[in-house]
Protein backbone atom coordinates (compact mmCIF):
# COMPACT_ATOMS: atom_id res chain seq x y z
CA UNK A 1 0.00 0.00 0.00
CA UNK A 2 1.18 3.58 -0.98
CA UNK A 3 1.21 6.98 1.33
CA UNK A 4 -2.37 8.23 0.88
CA UNK A 5 -3.58 10.68 -1.70
CA UNK A 6 -6.61 13.38 -1.21
CA UNK A 7 -9.34 12.30 -3.57
CA UNK A 8 -9.25 15.30 -5.81
CA UNK A 9 -6.12 14.72 -7.22
CA UNK A 10 -6.02 11.09 -7.06
CA UNK A 11 -5.84 10.40 -10.34
CA UNK A 12 -3.20 12.94 -11.49
CA UNK A 13 -1.11 11.30 -8.29
CA UNK A 14 -1.39 7.59 -8.43
CA UNK A 15 1.18 5.87 -10.04
CA UNK A 16 -0.01 3.91 -12.83
CA UNK A 17 1.92 0.30 -11.72
CA UNK A 18 -0.06 0.33 -8.66
CA UNK A 19 -2.41 -2.16 -8.25
CA UNK A 20 -6.24 -0.71 -7.58
CA UNK A 21 -8.50 -3.84 -7.37
CA UNK A 22 -9.22 -7.42 -7.77
CA UNK A 23 -11.22 -8.97 -10.44
CA UNK A 24 -11.36 -12.81 -9.93
CA UNK A 25 -8.09 -13.86 -9.72
CA UNK A 26 -7.08 -11.06 -11.75
CA UNK A 27 -5.54 -7.51 -10.21
CA UNK A 28 -6.31 -4.11 -11.78
CA UNK A 29 -3.42 -2.13 -12.09
CA UNK A 30 -4.28 2.27 -11.53
CA UNK A 31 -3.12 2.65 -15.32
CA UNK A 32 -6.21 0.39 -16.42
CA UNK A 33 -8.44 1.67 -13.63
CA UNK A 34 -7.93 5.33 -15.15
CA UNK A 35 -7.82 4.43 -18.49
CA UNK A 36 -11.57 3.26 -17.83
CA UNK A 37 -12.20 6.30 -16.06
CA UNK A 38 -10.65 8.04 -19.14
CA UNK A 39 -13.24 6.58 -21.68
CA UNK A 40 -16.40 6.82 -19.44
CA UNK A 41 -15.09 10.69 -19.39
CA UNK A 42 -15.14 11.25 -22.64
CA UNK A 43 -19.08 9.80 -22.71
CA UNK A 44 -20.28 11.92 -20.19
CA UNK A 45 -18.92 14.84 -21.59
CA UNK A 46 -20.35 14.35 -24.46
CA UNK A 47 -23.96 12.98 -23.22
CA UNK A 48 -26.19 16.07 -22.66
CA UNK A 49 -27.71 16.62 -19.72
CA UNK A 50 -26.14 16.92 -16.00
CA UNK A 51 -27.73 14.43 -13.80
CA UNK A 52 -27.04 10.31 -14.48
CA UNK A 53 -28.51 7.37 -12.53
CA UNK A 54 -25.16 4.84 -11.99
CA UNK A 55 -26.16 1.26 -11.38
CA UNK A 56 -22.96 -1.50 -11.48
CA UNK A 57 -22.49 -4.51 -9.95
CA UNK A 58 -18.94 -4.54 -10.24
CA UNK A 59 -17.01 -2.20 -7.68
CA UNK A 60 -14.32 -1.34 -10.04
CA UNK A 61 -16.61 -0.82 -12.78
CA UNK A 62 -18.30 1.43 -10.65
CA UNK A 63 -15.34 3.57 -9.45
CA UNK A 64 -14.35 4.33 -13.25
CA UNK A 65 -17.32 5.54 -14.40
CA UNK A 66 -17.70 7.88 -11.02
CA UNK A 67 -14.45 9.08 -11.42
CA UNK A 68 -15.35 10.12 -15.01
CA UNK A 69 -18.48 11.25 -14.57
CA UNK A 70 -17.18 13.74 -11.73
CA UNK A 71 -14.02 14.71 -14.01
CA UNK A 72 -16.66 15.72 -16.94
CA UNK A 73 -18.42 17.62 -14.36
CA UNK A 74 -21.71 16.06 -14.13
CA UNK A 75 -23.72 14.78 -10.88
CA UNK A 76 -24.17 11.06 -10.13
CA UNK A 77 -27.30 9.52 -8.81
CA UNK A 78 -27.28 6.61 -6.80
CA UNK A 79 -30.39 4.52 -6.69
CA UNK A 80 -30.15 1.73 -3.99
CA UNK A 81 -31.67 -1.07 -6.51
CA UNK A 82 -31.94 -1.88 -10.50
CA UNK A 83 -35.70 -2.19 -10.05
CA UNK A 84 -37.89 -1.07 -12.06
CA UNK A 85 -39.96 0.45 -9.84
CA UNK A 86 -37.19 2.62 -8.65
CA UNK A 87 -35.93 3.68 -12.21
CA UNK A 88 -39.09 4.56 -13.14
CA UNK A 89 -39.47 7.15 -9.72
CA UNK A 90 -35.86 8.18 -11.07
CA UNK A 91 -36.37 8.64 -14.73
CA UNK A 92 -37.93 12.27 -13.74
CA UNK A 93 -34.69 13.54 -11.95
CA UNK A 94 -32.08 12.16 -13.95
CA UNK A 95 -30.99 12.99 -18.16
CA UNK A 96 -29.36 9.19 -18.69
CA UNK A 97 -28.29 6.16 -17.06
CA UNK A 98 -25.20 4.37 -17.01
CA UNK A 99 -23.87 0.59 -16.05
CA UNK A 100 -25.78 -2.54 -16.05
CA UNK A 101 -29.09 -0.49 -17.27
CA UNK A 102 -31.94 -0.10 -19.69
CA UNK A 103 -30.55 2.01 -22.57
CA UNK A 104 -27.18 2.57 -20.11
CA UNK A 105 -24.67 5.29 -21.58
CA UNK A 106 -21.40 3.16 -22.85
CA UNK A 107 -18.38 4.16 -22.41
CA UNK A 108 -16.07 6.14 -25.62
CA UNK A 109 -12.93 4.69 -26.53
CA UNK A 110 -10.35 7.03 -26.07
CA UNK A 111 -6.80 6.87 -24.94
CA UNK A 112 -6.00 8.31 -21.26
CA UNK A 113 -3.85 11.50 -22.24
CA UNK A 114 -2.87 11.78 -18.62
CA UNK A 115 -4.51 15.40 -18.56
CA UNK A 116 -6.57 15.21 -15.10
CA UNK A 117 -7.01 18.70 -13.26
CA UNK A 118 -7.93 18.96 -9.47
CA UNK A 119 -11.85 17.95 -8.92
CA UNK A 120 -13.63 20.75 -7.25
CA UNK A 121 -14.45 20.13 -3.57
CA UNK A 122 -17.29 22.59 -3.10
CA UNK A 123 -18.95 20.81 -6.49
CA UNK A 124 -22.08 19.36 -5.64
CA UNK A 125 -21.94 15.81 -7.58
CA UNK A 126 -23.28 13.26 -6.12
CA UNK A 127 -27.19 12.38 -4.68
CA UNK A 128 -27.42 9.12 -2.67
CA UNK A 129 -30.76 8.28 -0.98
CA UNK A 130 -31.99 6.62 2.50
CA UNK A 131 -32.78 3.71 3.18
CA UNK A 132 -36.36 3.92 3.30
CA UNK A 133 -36.36 1.99 6.59
CA UNK A 134 -38.64 4.73 8.31
CA UNK A 135 -40.24 6.09 5.32
CA UNK A 136 -39.91 6.78 1.55
CA UNK A 137 -36.28 7.02 0.47
CA UNK A 138 -35.24 10.73 0.20
CA UNK A 139 -32.53 12.10 -1.80
CA UNK A 140 -29.64 14.10 -0.09
CA UNK A 141 -27.52 15.47 -2.49
CA UNK A 142 -23.86 15.86 -1.64
CA UNK A 143 -20.83 17.72 -2.14
CA UNK A 144 -17.66 16.03 -2.75
CA UNK A 145 -15.75 17.74 0.42
CA UNK A 146 -18.29 16.24 2.62
CA UNK A 147 -17.20 12.86 1.70
CA UNK A 148 -13.41 13.27 0.95
CA UNK A 149 -13.49 14.86 4.64
CA UNK A 150 -15.42 11.78 5.61
CA UNK A 151 -12.40 9.90 3.80
CA UNK A 152 -9.76 11.53 5.61
CA UNK A 153 -10.85 10.65 9.05
CA UNK A 154 -11.65 7.22 8.31
CA UNK A 155 -7.62 6.99 7.52
CA UNK A 156 -7.01 8.57 10.69
CA UNK A 157 -8.84 6.36 12.87
CA UNK A 158 -8.82 2.97 11.05
CA UNK A 159 -5.41 2.73 9.01
CA UNK A 160 -2.89 1.54 11.66
CA UNK A 161 -6.06 -0.88 13.04
CA UNK A 162 -5.73 -2.80 9.57
CA UNK A 163 -2.29 -2.72 8.61
CA UNK A 164 -1.19 -1.87 4.71
CA UNK A 165 -1.37 -4.81 3.00
CA UNK A 166 -5.33 -5.58 3.47
CA UNK A 167 -7.52 -5.82 0.80
CA UNK A 168 -11.50 -4.89 0.88
CA UNK A 169 -14.13 -7.66 1.00
CA UNK A 170 -17.41 -6.63 1.15
CA UNK A 171 -21.00 -8.22 2.14
CA UNK A 172 -22.86 -4.16 1.26
CA UNK A 173 -23.29 -2.43 -2.03
CA UNK A 174 -20.99 0.65 -2.82
CA UNK A 175 -25.10 1.80 -4.11
CA UNK A 176 -24.95 3.71 -0.62
CA UNK A 177 -23.30 6.07 0.93
CA UNK A 178 -21.72 3.44 3.52
CA UNK A 179 -20.13 1.35 0.78
CA UNK A 180 -19.27 3.97 -1.12
CA UNK A 181 -17.08 5.25 1.22
CA UNK A 182 -15.62 2.12 2.32
CA UNK A 183 -15.67 0.27 -0.89
CA UNK A 184 -14.73 2.78 -3.28
CA UNK A 185 -13.48 6.21 -1.54
CA UNK A 186 -11.39 5.14 0.88
CA UNK A 187 -9.17 2.60 -0.61
CA UNK A 188 -8.58 4.45 -3.52
CA UNK A 189 -7.34 7.23 -1.22
CA UNK A 190 -5.07 5.40 0.72
CA UNK A 191 -4.09 2.95 -2.25
CA UNK A 192 -5.45 -0.49 -0.90
CA UNK A 193 -7.01 -3.10 -3.28
CA UNK A 194 -10.64 -3.94 -3.30
CA UNK A 195 -12.46 -6.60 -4.67
CA UNK A 196 -14.93 -6.23 -7.64
CA UNK A 197 -17.27 -8.44 -6.85
CA UNK A 198 -19.86 -8.21 -3.54
CA UNK A 199 -20.12 -11.69 -1.21
CA UNK A 200 -23.22 -12.38 -1.30
CA UNK A 201 -23.06 -14.86 1.89
CA UNK A 202 -21.24 -15.09 4.57
CA UNK A 203 -20.25 -18.09 3.72
CA UNK A 204 -17.84 -17.12 0.60
CA UNK A 205 -16.08 -15.14 3.13
CA UNK A 206 -13.28 -18.03 3.45
CA UNK A 207 -12.41 -18.43 -0.42
CA UNK A 208 -11.99 -14.46 -0.45
CA UNK A 209 -9.63 -14.45 2.32
CA UNK A 210 -7.15 -17.02 0.25
CA UNK A 211 -6.00 -14.02 -1.95
CA UNK A 212 -4.29 -12.52 1.47
CA UNK A 213 -5.52 -10.53 4.60
CA UNK A 214 -8.45 -8.62 4.09
CA UNK A 215 -11.09 -6.52 6.06
CA UNK A 216 -14.42 -7.21 5.91
CA UNK A 217 -17.22 -4.79 5.16
CA UNK A 218 -20.53 -5.69 6.55
CA UNK A 219 -23.77 -5.30 8.07
CA UNK A 220 -25.48 -6.16 11.38
CA UNK A 221 -27.95 -8.19 8.37
CA UNK A 222 -24.75 -10.39 7.87
CA UNK A 223 -23.09 -10.26 11.02
CA UNK A 224 -26.18 -11.40 13.30
CA UNK A 225 -26.56 -14.70 11.61
CA UNK A 226 -23.19 -16.25 11.57
CA UNK A 227 -22.93 -19.78 10.65
CA UNK A 228 -20.93 -22.33 11.93
CA UNK A 229 -16.62 -21.15 11.19
CA UNK A 230 -13.45 -21.07 12.44
CA UNK A 231 -11.25 -17.75 12.68
CA UNK A 232 -8.83 -16.76 10.17
CA UNK A 233 -5.67 -14.75 11.44
CA UNK A 234 -6.12 -12.80 7.55
CA UNK A 235 -9.19 -11.39 8.54
CA UNK A 236 -7.80 -8.15 10.02
CA UNK A 237 -10.95 -6.45 10.99
CA UNK A 238 -14.46 -6.45 10.34
CA UNK A 239 -16.63 -3.27 10.07
CA UNK A 240 -20.59 -3.02 10.75
CA UNK A 241 -22.96 0.21 9.89
CA UNK A 242 -26.28 0.46 8.50
CA UNK A 243 -28.08 0.09 11.74
CA UNK A 244 -27.54 -1.26 15.52
CA UNK A 245 -25.77 -4.45 15.70
CA UNK A 246 -27.36 -7.16 18.40
CA UNK A 247 -25.60 -7.58 21.52
CA UNK A 248 -25.73 -11.13 20.75
CA UNK A 249 -24.14 -10.55 17.93
CA UNK A 250 -20.43 -9.44 19.28
CA UNK A 251 -19.75 -12.56 21.37
CA UNK A 252 -20.45 -14.76 18.03
CA UNK A 253 -18.26 -12.62 15.92
CA UNK A 254 -15.42 -12.38 18.04
CA UNK A 255 -15.87 -16.80 18.26
CA UNK A 256 -15.90 -17.47 14.25
CA UNK A 257 -14.78 -13.70 12.75
CA UNK A 258 -11.73 -13.92 15.88
CA UNK A 259 -12.83 -10.32 16.97
CA UNK A 260 -15.44 -7.83 17.60
CA UNK A 261 -16.84 -5.92 15.05
CA UNK A 262 -15.63 -2.13 14.04
CA UNK A 263 -19.36 -0.14 14.82
CA UNK A 264 -19.90 3.13 12.82
CA UNK A 265 -22.99 5.35 13.50
CA UNK A 266 -24.41 7.50 11.00
CA UNK A 267 -26.60 7.84 8.18
CA UNK A 268 -26.89 9.17 4.92
CA UNK A 269 -27.97 12.49 6.32
CA UNK A 270 -25.25 13.00 8.58
CA UNK A 271 -21.98 10.90 7.01
CA UNK A 272 -19.87 8.88 10.16
CA UNK A 273 -20.73 10.47 13.16
CA UNK A 274 -18.80 7.90 15.88
CA UNK A 275 -17.55 4.49 16.10
CA UNK A 276 -17.20 1.96 18.90
CA UNK A 277 -15.59 -1.78 19.18
CA UNK A 278 -17.35 -3.72 22.10
CA UNK A 279 -15.24 -6.49 23.92
CA UNK A 280 -18.68 -8.46 24.74
CA UNK A 281 -22.21 -7.75 24.54
CA UNK A 282 -22.02 -5.16 27.12
CA UNK A 283 -22.81 -1.92 26.41
CA UNK A 284 -19.92 0.34 25.63
CA UNK A 285 -19.54 4.51 24.46
CA UNK A 286 -19.41 5.42 20.93
CA UNK A 287 -16.38 7.87 20.19
CA UNK A 288 -17.12 10.42 17.88
CA UNK A 289 -14.58 10.79 14.81
CA UNK A 290 -12.33 13.54 14.00
CA UNK A 291 -13.66 16.73 13.59
CA UNK A 292 -17.25 16.13 15.00
CA UNK A 293 -18.58 17.28 17.98
CA UNK A 294 -21.71 16.10 19.54
CA UNK A 295 -23.83 17.58 22.32
CA UNK A 296 -27.64 16.67 23.89
CA UNK A 297 -30.43 19.24 23.01
CA UNK A 298 -33.74 19.48 24.24
CA UNK A 299 -35.37 15.69 25.14
CA UNK A 300 -32.07 13.93 25.03
CA UNK A 301 -31.96 14.59 21.61
CA UNK A 302 -28.15 14.01 20.15
CA UNK A 303 -27.05 17.09 17.86
CA UNK A 304 -23.84 16.94 15.58
CA UNK A 305 -21.52 19.64 13.49
CA UNK A 306 -19.25 18.18 11.85
CA UNK A 307 -17.58 18.54 8.13
CA UNK A 308 -19.47 15.75 6.66
CA UNK A 309 -22.94 17.95 6.59
CA UNK A 310 -24.04 20.10 4.26
CA UNK A 311 -23.61 23.01 6.48
CA UNK A 312 -20.46 22.02 8.68
CA UNK A 313 -20.80 25.39 11.31
CA UNK A 314 -24.76 24.38 12.14
CA UNK A 315 -25.89 21.76 14.57
CA UNK A 316 -27.71 19.38 13.26
CA UNK A 317 -30.30 17.07 15.36
CA UNK A 318 -30.74 14.11 14.89
CA UNK A 319 -33.61 11.53 15.92
CA UNK A 320 -31.64 9.28 18.31
CA UNK A 321 -31.62 9.90 22.34
CA UNK A 322 -28.70 9.59 23.69
CA UNK A 323 -26.43 10.15 27.24
CA UNK A 324 -23.14 11.38 28.08
CA UNK A 325 -20.19 8.98 28.80
CA UNK A 326 -16.75 9.58 29.94
CA UNK A 327 -15.38 8.20 26.70
CA UNK A 328 -18.11 9.40 24.71
CA UNK A 329 -22.01 9.22 24.55
CA UNK A 330 -24.53 5.97 24.60
CA UNK A 331 -27.15 6.01 22.31
CA UNK A 332 -30.81 5.34 24.16
CA UNK A 333 -33.21 4.72 21.35
CA UNK A 334 -35.19 6.33 18.33
CA UNK A 335 -37.28 9.45 19.72
CA UNK A 336 -39.40 9.61 16.47
CA UNK A 337 -41.28 6.12 17.69
CA UNK A 338 -44.43 7.52 18.35
CA UNK A 339 -47.34 7.11 15.42
CA UNK A 340 -50.69 8.39 15.26
CA UNK A 341 -53.33 5.79 14.21
CA UNK A 342 -56.81 7.23 13.99
CA UNK A 343 -55.77 10.22 15.93
CA UNK A 344 -54.16 8.42 19.17
CA UNK A 345 -50.33 8.21 19.91
CA UNK A 346 -49.25 4.58 19.49
CA UNK A 347 -45.47 3.90 20.32
CA UNK A 348 -43.85 1.49 17.97
CA UNK A 349 -41.21 0.57 20.79
CA UNK A 350 -44.20 -0.05 23.08
CA UNK A 351 -45.83 -2.46 20.23
CA UNK A 352 -42.10 -4.09 19.69
CA UNK A 353 -41.81 -4.57 23.93
CA UNK A 354 -45.26 -6.59 24.06
CA UNK A 355 -44.80 -9.16 20.77
CA UNK A 356 -41.41 -10.27 21.63
CA UNK A 357 -42.33 -10.55 25.47
CA UNK A 358 -44.89 -13.78 23.72
CA UNK A 359 -41.26 -15.26 23.30
CA UNK A 360 -42.56 -16.54 19.56
CA UNK A 361 -41.44 -13.83 17.91
CA UNK A 362 -37.38 -13.57 17.34
CA UNK A 363 -37.75 -10.67 14.69
CA UNK A 364 -40.20 -7.90 13.52
CA UNK A 365 -41.34 -4.88 12.10
CA UNK A 366 -44.32 -2.66 12.35
CA UNK A 367 -45.35 -1.03 9.46
CA UNK A 368 -47.81 2.06 8.73
CA UNK A 369 -50.09 1.10 6.21
CA UNK A 370 -51.77 3.60 3.70
CA UNK A 371 -55.74 3.49 2.69
CA UNK A 372 -58.95 4.75 3.42
CA UNK A 373 -57.81 4.87 7.58
CA UNK A 374 -54.68 4.85 9.08
CA UNK A 375 -53.71 1.08 9.91
CA UNK A 376 -50.60 -0.29 11.20
CA UNK A 377 -49.40 -4.33 9.55
CA UNK A 378 -46.64 -6.84 11.76
CA UNK A 379 -44.06 -8.13 9.87
CA UNK A 380 -42.71 -10.98 12.87
CA UNK A 381 -39.81 -13.40 12.18
CA UNK A 382 -41.11 -16.89 14.05
CA UNK A 383 -38.78 -18.76 15.99
CA UNK A 384 -39.19 -22.15 16.69
CA UNK A 385 -42.23 -21.77 19.33
CA UNK A 386 -43.86 -19.68 17.19
CA UNK A 387 -44.27 -21.73 13.99
CA UNK A 388 -45.26 -24.45 16.45
CA UNK A 389 -48.14 -22.20 17.63
CA UNK A 390 -48.83 -21.15 14.31
CA UNK A 391 -48.90 -24.44 13.01
CA UNK A 392 -51.42 -25.59 15.80
CA UNK A 393 -53.79 -22.61 15.93
CA UNK A 394 -53.66 -21.58 11.82
CA UNK A 395 -52.26 -18.18 10.87
CA UNK A 396 -55.90 -16.80 12.03
CA UNK A 397 -56.11 -17.62 15.07
CA UNK A 398 -52.31 -17.14 15.87
CA UNK A 399 -52.69 -13.80 14.84
CA UNK A 400 -55.55 -13.17 16.79
CA UNK A 401 -53.98 -14.31 20.03
CA UNK A 402 -50.93 -11.99 19.83
CA UNK A 403 -53.55 -9.30 18.62
CA UNK A 404 -55.25 -10.04 22.21
CA UNK A 405 -51.41 -8.95 24.13
CA UNK A 406 -51.49 -5.73 22.21
CA UNK A 407 -55.13 -4.83 23.20
CA UNK A 408 -54.34 -4.31 27.15
CA UNK A 409 -52.09 -1.60 25.99
CA UNK A 410 -54.01 -0.28 22.59
CA UNK A 411 -57.36 1.10 21.92
CA UNK A 412 -58.77 -1.29 19.59
CA UNK A 413 -59.32 1.30 16.63
CA UNK A 414 -55.57 1.93 16.87
CA UNK A 415 -54.23 -1.98 17.41
CA UNK A 416 -52.84 -3.85 14.53
CA UNK A 417 -54.93 -5.16 11.76
CA UNK A 418 -52.94 -6.72 9.41
CA UNK A 419 -50.26 -9.70 10.31
CA UNK A 420 -47.38 -11.49 7.84
CA UNK A 421 -45.31 -14.15 9.46
CA UNK A 422 -41.74 -14.58 7.20
CA UNK A 423 -38.77 -16.93 7.54
CA UNK A 424 -36.51 -13.76 7.38
CA UNK A 425 -37.06 -10.22 6.50
CA UNK A 426 -37.09 -9.32 3.21
CA UNK A 427 -33.96 -6.23 2.88
CA UNK A 428 -32.16 -4.44 0.51
CA UNK A 429 -27.87 -4.67 -0.66
CA UNK A 430 -27.01 -3.32 2.97
CA UNK A 431 -29.32 -6.00 4.72
CA UNK A 432 -31.78 -3.27 6.12
CA UNK A 433 -35.67 -3.63 5.23
CA UNK A 434 -36.98 -0.59 3.98
CA UNK A 435 -40.94 0.11 4.58
CA UNK A 436 -41.12 -0.44 0.37
CA UNK A 437 -40.21 -3.90 0.93
CA UNK A 438 -41.78 -4.28 4.24
CA UNK A 439 -44.88 -2.68 2.76
CA UNK A 440 -45.22 -5.15 -0.41
CA UNK A 441 -45.26 -7.57 1.88
CA UNK A 442 -48.97 -6.89 2.33
CA UNK A 443 -50.02 -6.65 -1.67
CA UNK A 444 -52.98 -9.21 -1.79
CA UNK A 445 -51.62 -10.64 -4.81
CA UNK A 446 -48.91 -12.16 -2.80
CA UNK A 447 -48.80 -14.98 -0.81
CA UNK A 448 -47.12 -15.67 2.42
CA UNK A 449 -44.24 -17.76 1.50
CA UNK A 450 -42.46 -19.35 4.32
CA UNK A 451 -39.00 -20.56 3.71
CA UNK A 452 -38.11 -23.78 4.43
CA UNK A 453 -34.49 -24.50 3.00
CA UNK A 454 -31.61 -21.56 0.90
CA UNK A 455 -28.18 -22.18 0.23
CA UNK A 456 -26.43 -19.58 -1.89
CA UNK A 457 -27.94 -20.72 -4.94
CA UNK A 458 -31.32 -23.14 -3.90
CA UNK A 459 -34.17 -22.14 -2.06
CA UNK A 460 -37.53 -24.47 -0.85
CA UNK A 461 -40.22 -22.39 -0.22
CA UNK A 462 -44.04 -23.53 1.02
CA UNK A 463 -46.86 -20.89 0.42
CA UNK A 464 -50.52 -21.51 -0.22
CA UNK A 465 -52.80 -20.35 -2.79
CA UNK A 466 -55.84 -18.96 -0.60
CA UNK A 467 -58.70 -18.48 -2.10
CA UNK A 468 -58.86 -14.32 -1.33
CA UNK A 469 -56.02 -14.32 -3.79
CA UNK A 470 -57.11 -11.75 -6.92
CA UNK A 471 -55.56 -13.38 -9.46
CA UNK A 472 -58.49 -16.13 -9.23
CA UNK A 473 -60.95 -14.03 -9.89
CA UNK A 474 -62.63 -14.47 -13.66
CA UNK A 475 -60.59 -17.21 -14.03
CA UNK A 476 -62.61 -19.17 -14.48
CA UNK A 477 -66.07 -18.81 -12.77
CA UNK A 478 -67.54 -21.18 -11.10
CA UNK A 479 -63.67 -23.60 -11.52
CA UNK A 480 -61.21 -20.76 -10.70
CA UNK A 481 -57.44 -22.03 -10.97
CA UNK A 482 -54.40 -19.90 -10.33
CA UNK A 483 -52.93 -18.73 -13.95
CA UNK A 484 -49.97 -19.57 -15.49
CA UNK A 485 -48.93 -15.70 -15.71
CA UNK A 486 -48.81 -15.38 -11.75
CA UNK A 487 -46.88 -18.09 -10.88
CA UNK A 488 -44.43 -17.13 -13.29
CA UNK A 489 -44.52 -13.38 -11.52
CA UNK A 490 -44.07 -15.58 -7.95
CA UNK A 491 -40.86 -17.26 -8.90
CA UNK A 492 -39.19 -14.29 -10.73
CA UNK A 493 -40.34 -12.34 -7.52
CA UNK A 494 -38.74 -14.69 -4.74
CA UNK A 495 -35.99 -15.27 -7.15
CA UNK A 496 -35.43 -11.33 -7.03
CA UNK A 497 -35.94 -11.31 -2.65
CA UNK A 498 -33.48 -14.63 -2.74
CA UNK A 499 -30.49 -14.30 -5.24
CA UNK A 500 -29.41 -10.55 -4.81
CA UNK A 501 -27.25 -11.01 -8.31
CA UNK A 502 -29.72 -11.74 -10.46
CA UNK A 503 -29.28 -9.38 -13.32
CA UNK A 504 -31.73 -6.51 -13.64
CA UNK A 505 -33.20 -7.72 -17.42
CA UNK A 506 -35.59 -10.11 -18.75
CA UNK A 507 -34.41 -11.76 -21.65
CA UNK A 508 -36.39 -15.34 -22.15
CA UNK A 509 -38.32 -18.59 -21.12
CA UNK A 510 -37.24 -21.74 -21.54
CA UNK A 511 -38.80 -25.02 -21.05
CA UNK A 512 -41.78 -23.64 -19.52
CA UNK A 513 -44.44 -26.67 -18.75
CA UNK A 514 -47.71 -26.46 -16.92
CA UNK A 515 -48.74 -30.11 -15.63
CA UNK A 516 -51.75 -29.72 -13.48
CA UNK A 517 -54.02 -26.59 -12.11
CA UNK A 518 -53.41 -24.71 -8.95
CA UNK A 519 -56.73 -24.51 -7.05
CA UNK A 520 -57.90 -22.65 -4.03
CA UNK A 521 -56.57 -23.66 -0.56
CA UNK A 522 -53.81 -25.48 -2.12
CA UNK A 523 -50.17 -25.27 -0.41
CA UNK A 524 -47.57 -25.91 -2.76
CA UNK A 525 -44.24 -25.77 -2.97
CA UNK A 526 -41.81 -23.70 -4.57
CA UNK A 527 -38.20 -25.03 -5.62
CA UNK A 528 -36.02 -22.49 -7.03
CA UNK A 529 -32.63 -22.98 -8.34
CA UNK A 530 -30.38 -20.31 -9.80
CA UNK A 531 -26.89 -20.71 -12.06
CA UNK A 532 -25.49 -17.26 -12.05
CA UNK A 533 -22.96 -18.18 -14.67
CA UNK A 534 -25.92 -18.21 -16.69
CA UNK A 535 -27.87 -15.73 -15.25
CA UNK A 536 -30.70 -18.75 -15.32
CA UNK A 537 -33.23 -19.33 -12.53
CA UNK A 538 -35.03 -22.48 -12.59
CA UNK A 539 -38.76 -23.03 -10.78
CA UNK A 540 -40.63 -25.84 -9.74
CA UNK A 541 -44.28 -25.99 -8.49
CA UNK A 542 -45.23 -29.21 -6.48
CA UNK A 543 -47.67 -30.33 -4.01
CA UNK A 544 -49.01 -33.73 -2.58
CA UNK A 545 -50.88 -33.90 -6.09
CA UNK A 546 -47.58 -34.40 -8.12
CA UNK A 547 -45.86 -31.43 -9.74
CA UNK A 548 -48.06 -28.16 -10.87
CA UNK A 549 -45.29 -26.32 -13.19
CA UNK A 550 -41.67 -26.03 -14.12
CA UNK A 551 -39.44 -23.88 -16.19
CA UNK A 552 -36.10 -21.40 -16.82
CA UNK A 553 -35.84 -17.76 -17.09
CA UNK A 554 -33.01 -16.12 -18.64
CA UNK A 555 -31.74 -12.80 -17.23
CA UNK A 556 -29.12 -10.27 -18.74
CA UNK A 557 -27.41 -7.03 -17.92
CA UNK A 558 -28.42 -4.15 -20.08
CA UNK A 559 -25.97 -5.07 -22.69
CA UNK A 560 -27.75 -8.32 -23.72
Amino acid sequence: MTDFIDLPGLLAARAGSEPMGRRGGAVVSFAEFRAEAACWRAAFAAAPGQRFALYFEDTLAFAAALFGLWHAGKCAVLPGDALPATLERLSAHVDAYAGVLPNALQPLPVPDDGAWAPLDPEARQLTVFTSGSTGEPVAIPKRLDQMFSEVRALQQVFAGRIGPEAEVLATVSHQHIYGLLFRVLWPLAAGRVTHAGRLHYIEDLAPALSAGPAVLIASPAHLKRLPEMQPDARLRAVFSSGGPLPDEAVPASIERLGQAPIEVYGSSETGGVAWRQRRSAAAAPWQSLPRVQWRLGEGELLEIRSPHLDDGEAWMPTADRAGPSHEGFHLLGRADRILKIEEKRVSLTGIEQALLASGWIAEMRVVQLAGLREQLGIVAVLNEAGWQQHDALGKKAFAALLRERLLLQLDASAAPRHWRFVSMLPSDPQGKATQAALRALFDPRRPQPRLLERTPTTATLRLVAEAALPQFDGHFPGHPVLPGVAQLEWAIHYGRELFRELPPVFLALEGLKFQQVITPGLSVTLALAFKPEAGQLSFRYSSERGQHASGRVLFGGAEA
